[in-house]
């Protein structure tokens, strides 16, 4: 089976790129054209009353699509923002800027909260413990001994690690450890789309972020979190969407918030990636595409992968660099660790010049796979190298 004609706007504008970058910015499918044309739409529609199409219409719609695609029992503890470091953020104004915060976390964990978390390091209240995941091997042991301490304000970690598609410890496997004081978020943006992922026995404990910049394909724009059930958090970074059902009361005394997940929204962002995603969404619902299909074709496109790579027999891109723990239980991109930046980013220009689009961190060259590709893809690599 082929998704290819999902794909045409993009895949007609790279008709002879071999985009092995998706994990990092994701082909949009064609549903996602009319989307932008429906908040256009939507916005003249409603003009001032835009906001009640979108929080009663568009907003539950989407939330209903998540909470299916997470098995998560609450769709109302979804909310969107922008990117999912608003986000994050919000969640950490909810700490007594007074009281000692002690964070634990891992050393793979995306850039923003990794700048972020060296920034508040900065405060004398403030520790961070951070386990290193490699040994990727040893990693869960490692980590359950850290939790085990459970002396934190804050648990962050990752579903699968961003810099390299390594899958972490599930989370039901450690949560039990922590005491219910515990803060505990998952990024789960290398996960979300990807991985088939069940937060139901988790949700009412566990902040949970994604959002649709990669595998749910919708691009930049529209991230979101699940916010456990009876959450009386409140958050010091706030907006107006925060308590959007009361706009019309008095805005005096202390600040309320919503009941719901709404209660760590912010305040006024253009709507379209959550269009954009709804038609994704929409679409997959339709055509009877779930996420446990997605990964499968993606494995069956990694091993195809692995195999041309076999063939290659290159000095540099071999299965002796693949940064891997277990490939049955891995992310939607592979990573080669090479010697060094210069050979990691010579490689990468390399494969460009023969039309293969992949991204470089460091030492690591990733290449990703999604809907789009075809096992007959890789073949192109073969041309790179001048093989045969």
């Amino acid at each position: 089976m082929t998704y290819k004609k999902h794909y045409q706007y993009f895949l007609q504008q790279h008709p002879q790129t071999l985009h092995c970058s998706p994990h990092s910015h994701h082909y949009w499918p064609d549903v996602t054209r009319q989307a932008q044309l429906d908040y256009w739409e939507d916005s003249a529609k409603g003009a001032d009353h835009k906001w009640d199409i979108i929080f009663g219409e568009r907003i539950p719609a989407v939330q209903q699509h998540l909470a299916r695609l997470l098995d998560h029992p609450a769709p109302e503890q979804f909310v969107f923002a922008q990117n999912t470091h608003e986000l994050l953020y919000r969640v950490m104004t909810c700490f007594d800027p007074q009281q000692p915060l002690r964070i634990l976390t891992t050393d793979g964990e995306f850039h923003s909260f990794s700048r972020q978390l060296r920034r508040l390091q900065e405060r004398p209240n403030v520790e961070v413990v951070r386990i290193a995941c490699e040994p990727y091997q040893s990693f869960p042991e490692r980590w359950q001994a850290a939790v085990r301490e459970d002396c934190y304000e804050l648990v962050f970690t990752s579903q699968v690690f961003f810099n390299s598609g390594v899958v972490a410890p599930p989370i039901k496997d450690w949560l039990h450890m922590l005491s219910e004081s515990t803060l505990v978020m998952v990024d789960g943006y290398h996960g979300c789309g990807a991985l088939p992922t069940s937060l139901r026995s988790v949700a009412d404990r566990v902040f949970y972020l994604a959002g649709s910049y990669k595998y749910l394909q919708a691009g930049e724009g529209c991230c979101f979190m699940t916010v456990p059930r009876n959450c009386e958090l409140r958050p010091e970074y706030t907006g107006w969407f925060a308590d959007f059902a009361n706009l019309e009361k008095p805005q005096q005394g202390e600040v309320g918030y919503a009941g719901d997940g709404l209660r760590f929204a912010g305040a006024t962002m253009d709507f379209t990636a959550l269009y954009r995603l709804q038609a994704v969404l929409d679409w997959w619902q339709r055509d009877g595409i779930n996420v446990a299909q997605v990964h499968a074709y993606v494995q069956q496109l990694q091993a195809r992968f692995l195999q041309v790579i076999d063939e290659l027999e290159h000095p540099l891109l071999n299965r002796g660099a693949l940064l891997a723990d277990r490939l049955d239980h891995h992310g939607h991109f592979l990573t080669f660790e090479l010697d060094t930046p210069a050979q990691a980013a010579e490689l990468a220009a390399v494969l460009r010049q023969a039309g293969i689009e992949t991204d470089v961190r460091g030492r690591r060259l990733r290449f990703g796979f999604a809907l789009y590709h075809d096992a007959s893809d890789y073949e192109q690599l073969k041309k790179a190298f001048v093989v045969g």
